[in-house]
């Protein structure tokens, strides 16, 4: 290879790296001030204000909603426009957000600051992310990929003793002013350095209507339509039980203190299934990833005890939901490409977020409609063994998508 040709390849793969790096380092940030940092602030919260904790909740999953809805038309803004300026508006809109969460004075104005705030993590959270990880790499996308949501996975454990930190030492208002100012502070930059303005490609117009066509094909087709029921009934299953493991396993008999470490190492196992995600050929990603989430679930439904081996079916459930992380990442890009890929992607992860979003609620209430959490479980074990079977019905037809 000429001289010039290695320089410029060179040059190249340092730009990818730096700019893998700096979604790393913007991705724990805003996953750490815009997700986790209200899950660590409740109780204060709610002890300051008055404020049911429930209700408290309920804003921040209302701005999840949002989030999944807004998802759709930043994906179209993504593929038009390029990242950068739409990731910048993205952090300088959650920055705007968390500074009226501070000053909110009832619960309406702080509910429609989570609402404003789900519009800036529609922009600067994964689906943005991974549409641009997956432009920049193409087929090499799964490394980076595994590198970006493990780092990101860091997020919870640097970002919710810090919130508790900030909240005792200065209160809340003034935890979530100092995070609205380091969202700022340490997103803005990177994203203007290290995100392209616009994608290399400058499509003309018939090329743009082309593409639309085949976007709506796409996205009006059996393949698509299937595995995106497959990935909600995953999600479903997955995020409900796992949400809700803390209850589940008390009523088995373990203490609170040992249930809370079950929660614990299902994170642990999440870490573990992004690592071994990439060992497992495309072809059997989603039969393993559904057959293993099915096994895992009736294991911690069917089970009495031994606790250590409860939480080691927890533990399998979380590296599932690992795995389920990077097969939604990838799961468009690897079926259909790069076309409208910022679009597709929005539209196929919209009401997965809505029930991701709706998971913690939604396990009390299934428990008490089947009477325990076991049966909660059991029910879930269902909604990932049709998950499974939709992945057999198109295998066996010859439409197996990837």
């Amino acid at each position: 290879m000429p001289a010039p040709a290695v320089s410029r390849k060179l040059v190249a793969e340092g730009a990818l790296r730096g700019g893998l790096a700096a979604l790393c380092i913007t991705q724990t940030t805003a996953w750490g001030v815009l997700y986790y940092a209200l899950l660590a602030a409740v109780q204060p919260i709610s002890n300051d204000t008055g404020w049911d904790p429930a209700l408290v909740t309920g804003a921040f999953s209302a701005g999840l909603v949002v989030s999944a809805v807004a998802g759709i038309a930043v994906g179209r803004i993504l593929d038009r426009t390029g990242p950068r300026n739409l990731m910048i508006g993205g952090s300088l809109t959650g920055f705007l957000a968390l500074v009226l969460v501070c000053a909110a004075p009832n619960l309406p104005v702080f509910a429609a600051a989570w609402l404003l705030a789900g519009t800036a993590q529609a922009a600067v959270l994964y689906q943005p992310a991974f549409t641009v990880i997956s432009r920049w790499y193409g087929p090499s996308r799964v490394r980076p990929l595994t590198i970006l949501t493990l780092v990101a996975g860091f997020a919870s454990t640097i970002f919710a003793p810090l919130t508790a930190a900030l909240c005792n030492g200065i209160g809340w208002r003034g935890a979530f002013l100092v995070l609205s100012g380091l969202l700022g502070a340490v997103t803005v930059p990177l994203h203007t350095r290290y995100l392209n303005k616009t994608w290399q490609q400058e499509l003309s117009a018939a090329r743009i209507l082309e593409d639309s066509a085949q976007i709506r094909r796409i996205r009006r087709s059996r393949e698509f339509l299937a595995l995106q029921a497959l990935m909600v009934l995953l999600c479903l299953g997955l995020y409900t039980v796992t949400l809700n493991i803390i209850p589940l396993l008390m009523e088995k008999g373990a203490d609170y203190t040992l249930a809370a470490l079950g929660l614990g190492l299902v994170g642990a196992g999440q870490v573990a299934g992004r690592l071994l995600f990439a060992a497992l050929p495309t072809k059997a990603r989603i039969p393993a990833v559904t057959g293993t989430a099915t096994v895992a679930l009736l294991l911690l439904a069917l089970l009495p005890g031994p606790l250590p081996l409860l939480i080691g079916a927890g533990m399998i459930a979380g590296a599932v939901r690992g795995c389920q992380t990077l097969l939604q990442a990838t799961i468009v890009a690897t079926n259909w490409g790069a076309t409208g890929l910022g679009t597709l992607q929005g539209l196929f992860a919209a009401p997965l977020t809505i029930v991701t979003a709706l998971s913690p609620a939604l396990g009390p209430a299934l428990a008490t409609w089947c009477g325990s959490f076991t049966g909660m479980t059991y029910a879930m074990a269902a909604a990932t063994g049709t998950a499974l079977l939709i992945t057999v019905a198109h295998t066996v037809r010859g439409r197996y998508v990837r």
